[in-house]
């Protein structure tokens, strides 16, 4: 049985999909919360329930006692831990959420799992820990002690918790760095999903950094496979780590940080125009300077889960792009 956190959020959704149409039992865990239309969620959620094998908990991370009652009632052998309060901006105006839900609710998460004997615990980082790294590609055996956003710290943080426990308990833990993920059922707040609907609408756009941004988009998925290689994988204890030479992205412990991105970035612009493409109507465009917080460009150096794994990602932008348009246009009776 695999626990999935944050089901019916955007990755969440897609990955139990995946695994319960490869036939594993999910239990699926969310407290909906209405940092965007919890309609949306509502509706993925009941797509996951047409499913025999899935169970749902309408839980909040943050109530340690209940989770812990749900750990202790339920076989569970693996965990994704995707439930967590996401976006740069909204932690400019909102930063208690982000250390609640994302350092108080991991710290619940992992110990529950300490405490059930979890075989592999895999958990979303992100892009963001990178900061003010501008070498590219990001690797993950760079630096990342320069975040430029409180949720790229609390990202941070998780990544440096579940190493502890990793440690401490020998719990199995692997760290994935999602970079710009899109697709059918995306995130509201995110970019793909803000300009179709402004294209639709005849809104203006915002482009910040005058449009100069680039971002590692990747279609949702090759985001769900990546995440299932790894899933399937449980950390191990790399034998060659020693202290005087640390390697940041593995340990002496069973603990691993992966990349997880299309290792292709793409321009605002150019992003623009296939989204103008696909829908067959200009965007009004609002050049603006950078925003706090912001990073000009993310690029993933996916090596380590090509060589492990074998994982590359197959969707091109076009093609995600037009697969996203396709299920707005259905879902919002466009």
């Amino acid at each position: 049985m695999i626990l999935v956190t944050g089901a019916a959020g955007f990755i969440g959704f897609h990955l139990s999909k995946k695994l319960l149409e490869r036939g594993d039992d999910v239990v699926g865990l969310d407290n909906m919360n209405s940092y965007y239309e919890p309609t949306l969620k509502e509706s993925r959620l009941a797509k996951l329930e047409l499913y025999e094998k899935f169970t749902f908990y309408r839980k909040d991370i943050l109530d340690y006692s209940e989770m812990s009652k749900l750990f202790r009632s339920l076989e569970i052998r693996q965990v994704v831990h995707l439930a967590a309060q996401a976006g740069v901006r909204y932690s400019l105006s909102n930063p208690h959420v982000y250390t609640e839900s994302n350092v108080t609710g991991f710290l619940n998460i992992l110990e529950c799992c300490r405490h059930q004997n979890i075989e592999h615990l895999v958990y979303a980082s992100s892009s963001s820990v990178y900061g003010g790294n501008t070498q590219m590609p990001f690797s993950v055996r760079d630096n990342v002690d320069h975040p430029v956003s409180l949720y790229a710290a609390t990202k941070k943080s998780n990544e440096l918790m579940a190493h502890t426990y990793a440690h401490l308990f020998n719990l199995p833990c692997s760290g994935l760095r999602f970079f710009t993920v899109y697709g059918p059922w995306g995130r509201p707040d995110m970019a793909l999903f803000i300009f179709t609907k402004s294209i639709f609408e005849d809104k203006p756009i915002d482009l910040f950094n005058f449009g100069k941004m680039k971002r590692d988009f990747t279609y949702i998925d090759d985001i769900v496979t990546g995440v299932l290689h790894v899933l399937d994988k449980p950390a191990a204890p790399d034998l060659t780590w020693v202290g005087d030479s640390p390697k940041p992205e593995s340990s002496a412990a069973p603990y691993r940080l992966y990349n997880i991105g299309s290792h292709s970035p793409v321009a605002l612009m150019k992003f623009v125009e296939v989204i103008e493409d696909v829908i067959g109507k200009k965007a009004i465009k609002n050049l603006l300077p950078m925003q706090l917080g912001d990073v000009p460009e993310t690029y993933a150096d996916i090596g380590e889960l090509m060589e492990y794994y074998g994982f590359e990602p197959m969707t091109s932008l076009e093609e995600g792009v037009r697969k996203f348009v396709a299920w707005y246009r259905e879902y919002y009776k466009v």
